[in-house]
């Protein structure tokens, strides 16, 4: 029995010339198939520009709108200007008398938003601020938006109605926190020890 599974099987002549031909055809095929990828790579776009991966929006430094730079006068003092425009972003020890507020948004899809102003100061008051063209709050508010149609902004002050309607839930809240809240009536607990118990 050993020897018949030993001999090789005998092979009629067509099968002998497909198994020498099965490694060439295979080649060919395999050659064939490679270069039709290529070609059907070339014709589709790649996955990299169908598929953009998400990026976060970027915002960096203090926001600083036309308004605020209006409202600086010269001789302010520091605190005042901090109360106005917040902390400055670069301070240093080296020039004393110069605070920097930087901005910058980024955006996927739209170009980076950076401005900056800087204010000098003299003898501990303001003396002047240098400033890029700052925009005002509805366009810094539009800016961000990008979903938002241009000119339809929500509003950025209170009606007459709105701030009576505010000064009124205010006082009704006030009124509620100047109220005393009730007491619950004092109970007295019996002593931990019995006096006769101490020692």
């Amino acid at each position: 029995m050993h020897q018949l599974f030993s001999r090789p099987l005998p092979l009629f002549p067509a099968t002998r010339r497909l198994a020498r031909r099965l490694p060439l055809g295979l080649a060919v095929l395999a050659l064939t198939a490679l270069s039709a990828c290529s070609s059907v790579r070339d014709k589709l776009p790649s996955v990299g520009s169908v598929v953009t991966p998400y990026k976060i929006d970027i915002v960096q430094g203090n926001v600083v709108t036309r308004e605020q730079a209006q409202a600086l006068r010269p001789g302010m003092a520091r605190e005042q200007v901090r109360d106005l425009l917040g902390s400055p972003l670069l301070t240093s020890v080296f020039h004393a008398d110069r605070w920097d507020y930087v901005f910058t948004f980024r955006r996927q899809g739209q170009p980076t938003q950076s401005r900056r102003l800087t204010v000098f100061f003299k003898d501990a008051a303001l003396e002047r601020f240098e400033s890029d063209e700052l925009p005002s709050e509805a366009e810094f508010v539009a800016s961000l938006d990008s979903s938002r149609k241009p000119g339809k902004l929500p509003p950025l002050e209170a009606t007459e109605a709105q701030l009576k309607a505010f000064e009124a839930s205010n006082a009704v809240a006030s009124e509620a926190s100047t109220t005393p809240p009730a007491v619950a009536p004092a109970t007295s607990y019996p002593p931990l020890e019995a006096p006769g118990e101490a020692k």
